[in-house]
């Protein structure tokens, strides 16, 4: 069966993504057609890019505990939801930094994106699609963008409209489909992993 990671992007304190990404995963969790498992950055904390060499030119060949323990994490599933905020105009940092960190891993597998912010975090994603371009990740068309005006009481209590629930189901039926669909290419080139 598919298997799908919920990648909630910000780690700072009083982070409304909490809210949203655990929303996300009780949704998708109701469905049969994909496993679906949460993934915290808080539970994988990367420091600022270190390893020595990149990522696409060393596939599976880290140098560092953290970088292996995550790329494991990463190789494990076929496809993503990206939960994010916006923070000026842009994704948050640490989780540019996460992806950064890994490339084969990423390759041949779907994401979708679902966004938070004053505008709903629209260029938080419009960002994120261009590294995923590069990463070889089919990013798919529907996204769920969250205003904080609308959907958050007083700006800070996660309270989805039903036009929300009715884009994440979308958004989760491309994912899926997308997902399954690219399992030939991933069959194709298997990722070496935690090699040293």
């Amino acid at each position: 069966m598919i298997k799908i990671g919920i990648i909630l992007g910000s780690t700072r304190p009083g982070r409304r993504g909490e809210q949203v990404a655990t929303w996300v995963h009780e949704t998708a969790s109701r469905r049969t057609d994909a496993e679906f498992a949460l993934v915290d950055l808080l539970d994988h904390p990367l420091p600022h890019l270190d390893e020595p060499t990149p990522a696409l030119m060393s596939p599976g060949r880290y140098q560092h505990e953290h970088t292996r323990a995550w790329a494991d994490t990463i190789a494990a599933f076929d496809g993503f939801v990206m939960v994010t905020p916006e923070y000026n105009q842009s994704a948050p940092g640490v989780l540019k930094n996460a992806i950064d960190y890994l490339y084969a891993e990423w390759n041949n597998k779907a994401a979708g994106f679902v966004s938070y912010g004053i505008v709903g975090g629209a260029r938080a994603v419009e960002q994120l699609r261009l590294v995923c371009g590069a990463l070889q990740i089919a990013d798919v068309a529907p996204q769920v963008t969250l205003p904080l005006q609308t959907e958050f009481e007083d700006y800070t209590v996660f309270r989805p409209g039903a036009h929300s629930a009715g884009a994440l189901d979308t958004l989760l039926d491309h994912v899926v489909a997308w997902s399954t669909a690219l399992a030939p290419l991933r069959a194709a080139a298997p990722v070496a992993v935690a090699a040293t």
